[in-house]
């Protein structure tokens, strides 16, 4: 299984070709692909029409949809932010930090095109899907 960030998926829906959006592309369809609800929430909300609103939240309601926070992750994901703060490392999004304590925590492979993730790569050992 593999987790696609929203990174990824409003460069999909944009039809922006990036080494992800190939990924996400050859995926589809043959490996299980899970979407956090706040991921969900994130890519939905950018649509403007009501067409393309409904086109992708029949694709992303057909994907595995994984609740992404608790009081487990909550915890673990302050811990990881202050691990990376330590190192000099401040992550600009909250939500991110979340989505890769869910990711490794669950030892789910992540996807994505945003550059908040490299140091949580290198730091706390999230894995890559588009190298893994």
């Amino acid at each position: 299984m593999i987790f696609v960030d929203s990174s990824v998926w409003i460069d999909y829906f944009n039809g922006n070709e990036t080494p992800e959006t190939e990924k996400l592309d050859t995926i589809l369809g043959s490996t299980p692909i899970c979407i956090g609800d706040i991921v969900l929430t994130e890519v939905l909300q950018g649509f403007k029409s009501d067409k393309d609103f409904n086109t992708a939240k029949e694709l992303l309601s057909s994907l595995i949809i994984v609740n992404v926070l608790d009081t487990s992750i909550a915890l673990k994901s302050a811990s990881n932010y202050r691990t990376l703060r330590k190192k000099g490392v401040t992550v600009r999004k909250t939500i991110d930090v979340i989505i890769a304590t869910f990711c490794i925590d669950n030892e789910i492979p992540l996807l994505y095109a945003d550059k908040d993730f490299h140091p949580i790569q290198k730091y706390l050992n999230l894995r890559n899907a588009l190298i893994n």
